[in-house]
């Protein structure tokens, strides 16, 4: 039996609502329609001290007599400035998006993010010149290619007209440089953004300019991807400190099926009012919840903590999920039953899942006694809660030790906690006696124990 559960963040306004994917075929050229165009250019880079290749996508209808706001697109550390069009097809996808009156007119620059002499992708790409290269793009595309494409194309030369994402490195670098420049930068997207991304307080020290000065920022990876861990705990950064963005999951690894639909998305948005509240709207997976059992990647948890719980079962003639209320899932063709929860508040909750009247519990996650039963439980994270979680400071220990009870004519144990540094003191400490509840264990003997 495979079970999945998976953690939902849609506002209730938008609980019917479909998570927004790229159609099929959004990638693929129509017929008929009008395009845009791609250029090359050459701009002079006095950070790197040579002549330097961007490419350049003006959109269809494009006119000097108008004036456009600009997004900056960049590469991954095996790419330069063509590997977009090379496996992303990125004018074909914003060619579709004008044909559809999804965009806001806009240049699309794709320059090389590797600011050294010899900026080709060969070699040793991971080695630390190429790595160091990639840093120092950020001067050059504030001092060198900025100022080029605003001298050169009939641009909106602000803030609020400029945008910054990007792929992986380039995902990393957008991250860094957009919100490290958010007097440059209004609109930012990380798209399975790399280990070169600063830690989250390093990204965003200042979270209320941060609130105030972005118009959207984007991060979004696929729910395979070894990644994936650097744009989760940026997001759990933001979500902790209420900086509004799209926590943006799928199906999917490190590659351009993800990065497609990440542009796709994203571009939408620019250049646009933005809607806040409907911001958790668009993911499609969730993350994986910490009270998982090893490798299973349901339960799933998103922005808003509404559930969707999952069970491949097709032989069953009914499944209920209890959560204190009762849910019926919903049988596919497939044998999969599927339910929506309602938001779920944060902490422990005990739930389980009952299969023609029985309750079982969720092989997919851990399970503990609450309900009058072994039961499965869902930790559902909340704001501020990082004091609660395992951080880089000076750690206790917690020891099992054994006593004999004359009350009981048995032995016992207890755990004893002890602080930091208490091995290499010689003072006396008060102590804290911490009792449980009726949900406790009674011990059988070594090893043994059971729930009464």
């Amino acid at each position: 039996m495979l079970l999945s559960l998976v953690l939902l963040g849609i506002s209730t306004a938008a609980a019917q609502k479909t998570p927004p994917e790229a159609p099929r075929g959004f990638d693929q050229p129509t017929a008929g329609s009008a395009t845009g165009r791609i250029d090359s250019l050459s701009y002079p880079s006095k950070t790197v001290g040579t002549v330097r290749k961007a490419l350049v996508y003006t959109p269809p209808g494009y006119s000097t007599r108008k004036k456009y706001p600009v997004l900056y697109l960049l590469h991954g550390i095996g790419g330069d400035e063509k590997e977009w069009l090379k496996g992303g097809r990125p004018q074909v996808i914003l060619d579709n998006l004008y044909a559809a009156g999804k965009l806001r007119p806009m240049l699309v620059v794709m320059p090389n993010g590797r600011a050294m002499q010899d900026d080709r992708a060969v070699g040793n790409i991971y080695g630390p010149d190429k790595v160091a290269a990639f840093a120092t793009f950020e001067k050059d595309l504030l001092t060198d290619l900025i100022p080029f494409i605003d001298k050169t194309y009939p641009t909106l030369p602000t803030r609020e007209n400029r945008a910054l994402a990007g792929l992986s490195m380039g995902g990393g670098q957008s991250l860094n440089f957009g919100l490290g420049n958010l007097n440059t930068f209004a609109w930012v997207g990380g798209f399975s953004s790399a280990p070169n991304t600063k830690p989250p307080e390093q990204l965003v020290p200042d979270v209320a300019k941060a609130k105030k000065q972005l118009r959207l920022l984007w991060i979004s990876c696929g729910d395979q991807d070894g990644l994936l861990p650097v744009s989760q705990r940026t997001h759990e950064y933001l979500y902790e400190h209420r900086v509004p963005h799209v926590y943006y999951l799928e199906a999917g690894g490190h590659d351009f099926k993800v990065w497609k639909n990440g542009l796709y998305l994203f571009s939408q948005f620019l250049f646009k009012p933005v809607d806040v509240a409907a911001l958790p709207t668009y993911t499609v997976l969730g993350t994986p919840a910490a009270t998982n059992v090893r490798n299973a990647n349901y339960p799933q948890i998103r922005p808003d903590n509404r559930a969707v719980f999952r069970l491949k079962a097709p032989g069953v003639g009914q499944v209920q999920l209890d959560l204190g209320r009762k849910y019926d899932l919903v049988k596919d063709s497939s044998g999969t039953w599927t339910v929506t929860t309602d938001t779920l508040s944060r902490g422990l909750h005990y739930y389980s899942l009952v299969l023609d009247g029985l309750p079982v519990a969720d092989p997919a996650s851990a399970t503990f006694y609450g309900m009058g039963r072994m039961a499965s439980g869902i930790e559902i994270p909340g704001r501020e809660t990082r004091f609660y979680a395992l951080q880089d400071v000076p750690h206790g220990e917690v020891r099992l030790k054994r006593f004999f009870s004359k009350v009981t004519n048995s032995w016992r144990q207890c755990y004893v906690y002890t602080p930091p540094g208490y091995e290499a003191s010689t003072a006396n400490y008060p102590v804290l006696y911490l009792l449980h509840g009726g949900a406790k264990t009674k011990q059988a003997g070594p090893g043994k124990a059971k729930p009464i």
